[in-house]
């Protein structure tokens, strides 16, 4: 049992035997005592005080008094005002790292297959351009969400919707059957969803140029963008495709298909993966289907022009386009096919959608429809609403051609890295492939781990230089430290040393050692609460905290060349779970580590 409920145990009968109370365990307020303020654990007395009738001194006086007679685990305690500051037994924290010690998965709790499931939804491209650095935000959170769950006895299906049908796509289309003659990935030697995004980019090109003539001979803007012939195109492309015209639908499959082939390779290397694939093209005609039902059961309405509205003034919202007036779908449509076949697929108890914060107004309006509708899980969607990446020059946008490119930007963390390393010069005797690896791994490490650091909620900038750093509140920091740890292990070896999952007893540790124990036990803490709070940067700065104190520890006290032999193994094996905790901890995001830096 932990401290903390032993403590609040024993809290309870001294109430009940100092003042004939009973106490409720929310009235027991525990909190981790100060770090200029000798204790461990500090328990906040106000709440108790009209059980006790006594001033908070006297009050704390009685309690601590009560727990250092009655609970072994406790050597001492003070009173600041109405504040008890206990103080463990130093036993207590080397039997605390027993325990770790001998639970091979300390901290991660695993699901059975009756585990009700929770669907973690994130990537959603579009097919009409590759990945950039906003994608890798949303797929390194989304991927990093579901590990967590995992952790927490969750069975976790990860999913994905491929946003391959719409006016976007067909700009695309488009441009390539204008402008493209014929060249493919194999002609250009180009991945394919780069391919696929140069005609996007040349469609918006030649879009402006149409609208900047058409404002010349006389029209104003908005008329000349609707009336432009490039954009008159696209949509009757698009109306094209919904009506299964063969000649389109062939170039669709061709171009998307030339997109999913680069994909592929951008999330084998980002380290993602998904359990199911969905289809905006699939789906679409789902969502369709349930308006049309919505609409004959007055749930919806149609307008003079033909187009279906959702009614949501009475939620406090306006009014939402389901259907437009030629009968083509809109997002809405689509998530709402879509959310309906991954209930029937899996019957979620949750649903976490990992999208971008410009989207909160339209999961509020998707929840809201689906409960029109009569889904009783309507309620059980949860929008994990992220913030923008933006570089320290600005804003990125797509159609300008402007942005990082996932792929450019995994190549440039890459070479950092190999850069660096060599600098070190620390990896001599590696093979070409094993120093290629290693270089990988910092590179990958220093990405998530800088994407991932910050709050979910929060806009970031992003800085390719500073996040590589191998000092500061880094990947590469924590992976060196880490990597430090298995140097520590092969020396000991070396030497015969063999460090043994059983702690070593009779130690008496020192402060440092006791504070790097705590850290380490509330580990389990954090990844709960991570889950809780669907944060990655809570896990991640935590490791952060425990790295920065263990590397404190090691700069004062000798570990491998201290001459008492107990002393000696006893710091091996602490280290030895600090490195198991930090690695597991970085799993928990998609971060490797390297054995060697």
């Amino acid at each position: 049992m932990s401290a903390d409920l032993l403590i609040v145990a024993s809290l309870k009968d001294a109430v009940r035997e100092l003042y004939n109370q009973e106490v409720d365990d929310k009235m027991i307020q525990l909190q981790m005592t100060r770090k200029d303020v000798e204790g461990d654990v500090t328990v906040v007395v106000f709440p108790l005080l009209r059980l006790s009738r006594k001033s908070p001194e006297q009050t704390a006086e009685d309690l601590g008094n009560y727990l250092k007679t009655n609970l072994d685990i406790i050597s001492d305690y003070n009173v600041i005002k109405g504040f008890l500051n206990v103080v463990i037994d130093a036993k207590y924290w080397v039997d605390q790292l027993n325990n770790i010690s001998n639970n091979e998965n300390f901290g991660l709790s695993f699901a059975e297959d009756i585990d009700p499931v929770v669907m973690i939804e994130y990537s959603s491209p579009n097919t009409n351009k590759p990945l950039h650095l906003g994608h890798i935000r949303n797929n390194l959170l989304g991927y990093s969400i579901a590990k967590i769950a995992a952790a927490n006895k969750k069975r976790v299906v990860k999913t994905n919707i491929v946003n391959d049908r719409g006016i976007h796509i067909c700009k695309s289309m488009l441009a390539w059957q204008k402008f493209g003659n014929n060249e493919t990935p194999e002609s250009t030697g180009k991945k394919g969803d780069h391919l696929v995004g140069d005609y996007y980019v040349r469609f918006d090109k030649e879009y402006k140029k149409e609208i900047a003539a058409l404002v010349a001979e006389g029209q104003t803007e908005d008329d000349a963008k609707k009336s432009a012939p490039l954009m008159l195109e696209a949509q009757e492309m698009l109306r094209k495709w919904e009506a299964g015209d063969q000649e389109v639908n062939e170039l669709w499959r061709t171009m998307n298909g030339w997109v999913y082939d680069g994909f592929d390779v951008t999330y084998k290397r980002l380290g993602v993966d998904f359990d199911k694939i969905y289809y905006e093209s699939d789906t679409y005609k789902l969502g369709k289907k349930s308006v049309i039902e919505g609409l004959d059961k007055g749930v919806f309405h149609k307008k003079e022009n033909g187009s279906i509205w959702a009614n949501l003034e009475s939620d406090g919202l306006d009014e939402k386009l389901l259907l437009r007036a030629d009968g083509t779908s809109v997002y809405m449509t689509q998530d709402i096919g879509t959310a309906e076949i991954r209930h029937d697929d899996f019957g979620f108890e949750d649903m976490i959608y990992v999208v971008g914060n410009e989207q909160n107004y339209h999961f509020q309006v998707l929840s809201l429809i689906l409960g029109k509708l009569g889904y009783e899980w309507a309620d059980k969607l949860y929008h994990l609403s992220y913030g923008m990446v933006e570089l320290p020059e600005g804003k990125m946008k797509s159609r300008e051609g402007t942005v990082v490119d996932a792929d450019d930007l995994i190549d440039t963390m890459i070479n950092t890295a190999r850069e660096m390393s060599e600098e070190n010069g620390k990896l001599e005797g590696y093979s070409f492939a094993e120093k290629e690896n290693i270089y990988r791994i910092i590179g990958l490490g220093a990405l998530k781990y800088f994407i991932l650091k910050v709050d979910p909620r929060k806009n970031m900038t992003f800085n390719p230089r500073e996040s590589i750093d191998f000092n500061g509140n880094t990947g590469p920091f924590i992976q060196y430290t880490y990597a430090r740890i298995q140097s520590l292990k092969r020396k000991a070896a070396e030497r015969g040393i063999e460090i043994s999952t059983n702690i070593v007893s009779g130690y008496a540790v020192n402060a440092k050692e006791i504070e790097l124990i705590k850290q380490l036990n509330s580990f389990e803490t954090q990844v709960k609460d991570a889950w809780k709070n669907h944060s990655p940067a809570q896990l991640a700065n935590y490791i952060y905290d425990l790295v920065k104190e263990y590397n404190q520890y090691y700069h004062d006290y000798y570990i491998l060349n201290e001459e008492d032999e107990t002393t000696r193994l006893f710091r091996l094996q602490l280290s030895d779970q600090l490195g198991e905790v930090v690695k597991r901890g970085l799993d928990l995001m998609g971060i490797e580590v390297p054995e060697r830096m």
